[in-house]
């Protein structure tokens, strides 16, 4: 089935961080991470990439590297809030039909592992996309920090629909636990849909925002990639990925 015609590349960025302290803006080789972000996505290269930030000091910075960004109401509790923002204003024309959404901690994020969260929607019954890995360190199976994405699916296929997501230890029984990777890639009417809806309980329960799509009945497939992106999110993170886009 053919893939939407049109889509775009959304990345959420706002400066609120306990652990790092205005993170987008932090330097890796004389670049902003926001920015860094901002050209992992252009090298994916499935349409244009636009900024959804949360303040002005990280607009300002993406501007200035030639790049685009929506200021949005800092306000927002979520990054899917504030990505539709980002969409309305950018494309009120309605002409992106599709949108993956990177998180805006993600600097070194494989252009590939964003193009096969976009690439599951050309099953045209799934309204959002998403990404796990499989759990191979016996600790993650139980660290409730770590989401786990309940999937059946059977080699050599490697896409499957999410039936739930949870902090818990999850299916039972022997066989592969599947990390949650949290990119996604929406359908343009299932963005509007999911962040129209009321939070949901199992979503408030369980503090996954995912869940209020699978309790409202959308359709959420997850395609399963080799490797965890790092997300960068103490001064660790942060040494960790420059040694990795060292020059």
């Amino acid at each position: 089935m053919p893939l939407p015609r049109h889509p775009i590349v959304l990345i959420p960025a706002r400066l609120a961080s306990s652990r790092l302290p205005d993170k987008p803006l932090a330097d890796i080789h004389g670049v902003p991470m926001i920015v860094q972000v901002l050209n992992r996505g252009l090298e994916a290269d499935i349409g244009p990439v636009v900024i959804a930030a949360g303040d002005r000091e990280i607009a300002d910075a993406v501007r200035d590297s030639g790049g685009e960004a929506i200021l949005t109401d800092p306000a927002h509790p979520s990054g899917s809030d504030r990505i539709f923002e980002a969409l309305t204003r950018y494309d009120p024309d309605g002409r992106y039909d599709a949108i993956v959404n990177v998180q805006g901690d993600l600097p070194t994020i494989k252009k590939q592992t964003v193009r096969t969260a976009f690439e599951v929607l050309a099953n045209e019954q799934v309204d959002i996309a998403t990404l796990g890995v499989e759990i191979t360190e016996e600790s993650e199976r139980t660290n409730p920090n770590v989401v786990k994405a309940v999937t059946a699916i059977k080699a050599p296929d490697s896409v499957g629909r999410a039936l739930y997501f949870t902090r818990a230890t999850a299916p039972w029984g022997d066989g592969p636990l599947y990390h949650h990777i949290g990119l996604y890639a929406y359908r343009r009417a299932a963005l509007e849909r999911f962040v129209g809806l009321p939070p949901g309980i199992l979503e408030q329960r369980e503090r996954l925002e995912q869940l209020r799509a699978l309790e409202a009945g959308m359709r959420i497939d997850i395609a399963l990639v080799d490797t965890i992106p790092l997300g960068v999110d103490t001064p660790a993170d942060l040494a960790r990925a420059r040694e990795m886009l060292a020059p």
